[in-house]
């Protein structure tokens, strides 16, 4: 009779001989041009297109120029992610962020301009109303630094006046 541990031995070269052409086993499945399916260990050539690889062995890579085109069988995820351009759609809440912000600074310009245009009518009230009491020809008083009423003499009136009239030209749009 047969030991039990030579029993265990030969059930186990029984498996070992029968897992070993499963091992050995083409690794590459593919389509030729013709039609015909073909079973190999090794690569297909790089002519063979990516979609007509049925299988191929895990972590391996496929030939240079049988790369997957995007949206073939052969693809795995990853490689989908990767071909799949970014949507080119615009995003509604920061569009609309943008809008408010140029809207804004649209109304903050337009605040800025209506000061300015206030700010010129006052300076074009005042000097016009500064002119018309030089052009009388009474006599006009200002105060210095040091706090004296002194009088303005012809030459500083004439001064004045010509300073009055640019500020009208300018601030009045005349």
């Amino acid at each position: 009779m047969v030991s039990l541990p030579s029993k265990a031995a030969r059930i186990a070269l029984l498996a070992l001989a029968c897992t070993l052409p499963m091992i050995a086993s083409a690794q590459w499945i593919w389509v030729e041009k013709d039609g015909r399916k073909v079973f190999s260990d090794r690569a297909p050539t790089p002519d063979v297109p990516a979609e007509r690889i049925l299988k191929s062995p895990r972590g391996a890579a496929l030939p240079a120029a049988a790369a997957p085109v995007a949206g073939t069988p052969a693809d795995t995820g990853a490689e989908k992610t990767a071909a799949i351009p970014k949507p080119a759609g615009k995003d509604k809440a920061l569009e609309d962020r943008k809008k408010q912000i140029a809207a804004e600074a649209a109304d903050k310009k337009k605040a800025e301009e209506a000061n300015v245009i206030a700010l010129r009518n006052e300076n074009c009230s005042r000097a016009r109303t500064a002119k018309v009491s030089y052009e009388t020809g009474a006599r006009v008083s200002r105060v210095n630094a040091q706090g004296e009423r002194e009088y303005l003499s012809d030459d500083e009136r004439a001064a004045e006046l010509k300073r009055l009239q640019q500020v009208i030209q300018r601030d009045c749009g005349q």
